[in-house]
């Protein structure tokens, strides 16, 4: 049996400040699932100010044939990188282009010499977990309170 072809190539670039209309809307897309998981709690980046993490930020861009399809924003903590956030419009999840962003997240952390990637993720985004613990980030804490609490992860690099 052949395997199947392969599909277009995820293309990253760094964000401009004309992308963060696409970001928001992906973050809307993205997090919308989980509305009713979090009692209706808007997840942190639905709310995000994304023209300003493409300013003040590193906020890098996902396309998949020429369409913004996803995004990653990183801040530079000095040793650490923190995964801010990783997002994939709805249509596109499954395609390989959060575990590129994830990758290229490692790349920019070891080029600013982190020696970690630390984040953290609702505990209803059950999805996101497991992908964070495919790609070899390890469980370091959970708390919150009632209705907010994060799971935090990192990956020494």
């Amino acid at each position: 049996m052949t395997p199947p072809a392969p599909g277009p190539a995820v293309e990253v670039r760094r964000a401009t400040s004309a992308d963060a209309r696409d970001m928001a809307d992906i973050a809307e897309a993205a997090y919308a699932p989980y509305l009713d998981r979090m009692g209706g709690l808007r997840p942190g980046p639905m709310d995000a100010d994304h023209a300003a993490a493409v300013l003040e930020d590193e906020a890098w861009v996902a396309e998949l044939d020429g369409d913004v399809v996803g995004y990653v924003v990183l801040v530079d903590e000095a040793d650490t990188m923190l995964l801010d956030n990783v997002a994939v419009v709805p249509s596109c999840q499954g395609r390989g282009v959060g575990r590129v962003l994830l990758l290229l997240a490692e790349e920019r952390a070891r080029a600013t010499d982190c020696s970690r990637i630390r984040l953290f993720t609702h505990e209803t985004m059950v999805e996101n977990q497991a992908l964070y613990q495919r790609n070899g980030y390890v469980e370091t804490a959970r708390g919150g309170e009632p209705g907010l609490v994060r799971v935090f992860y990192e990956k020494r690099l």
